[in-house]
C-alpha cells in the first residue's frame, strides 16, 4: 500500500494554535469526519479510546493515531503538522508535530496493517521528516508525500 491510495489534498493540514494531544485528535477527527462522511464525534471517540490502549507516538516528533470507524468503505488517512509540538507520551518522550492518522473500516484488518507499516516506513527516515517540517504549504507537504512513496517504488 502506498501512501498516495490514503490521502487527498484535502486531508493534509498545517495547524498552528494546537496546544495538546487531545486538541490535536479532534482537529483530526473534524477533517476526516468532514472528508469521509463519518460522524465526528464517533471519529474522536474511536482515536481516544486508541490512545487509551497506548501510545501512537513512534517518536522523532512523530505519532500516527488510528482508529477503526463505522462507514468507511477503505483505510483513508489525514496529515497534520503542527507549527508547536506537542506532549505525546512517545516512546522517546519527545513532544510531536507530525501526525499520519489512518481510519480504516471496523472489519478490514489486512490494509489497516498495511498501511500502517507503509506510513511508519516512510516516517522513519530522517530526511523526509525534515523536509515535511520545513515545507511553506499542504500542496508542498503533499507532493513530499507522494514523491517519496513514487521514489521508494521505483
Amino acid at each position: 500500500m502506498d501512501i498516495v491510495e490514503l490521502l487527498t489534498a484535502d486531508a493534509v493540514l498545517l495547524r498552528a494554535g494546537v496546544s495538546s494531544k487531545r486538541q490535536a485528535l479532534h482537529d483530526l477527527s473534524a477533517t476526516a469526519a468532514a472528508l469521509f462522511g463519518a460522524a465526528d464525534d464517533r471519529v474522536f471517540d474511536a482515536l481516544m479510546e486508541r490512545e487509551a490502549l497506548g501510545s501512537t507516538g513512534l517518536g522523532a516528533g512523530v505519532a500516527v493515531p488510528h482508529a477503526r470507524v463505522e462507514g468507511l468503505q477503505r483505510v483513508c488517512g489525514v496529515f497534520m503538522r503542527l507549527d508547536q509540538p506537542v506532549a505525546w507520551a512517545s516512546v522517546d518522550e519527545r513532544p510531536v508535530d507530525i501526525l499520519f492518522a489512518l481510519f480504516a473500516p471496523p472489519r478490514d484488518g489486512a490494509e489497516h496493517l498495511r498501511a500502517l507499516a507503509a506510513v511508519s516506513r516512510f516516517l522513519r527516515s530522517p530526511e523526509r521528516r525534515e523536509a515535511l517540517r520545513a515545507a511553506q504549504s499542504a500542496d508542498q507537504i503533499l507532493a513530499l508525500l507522494v514523491d517519496g512513496a513514487e521514489a521508494r517504488a521505483a
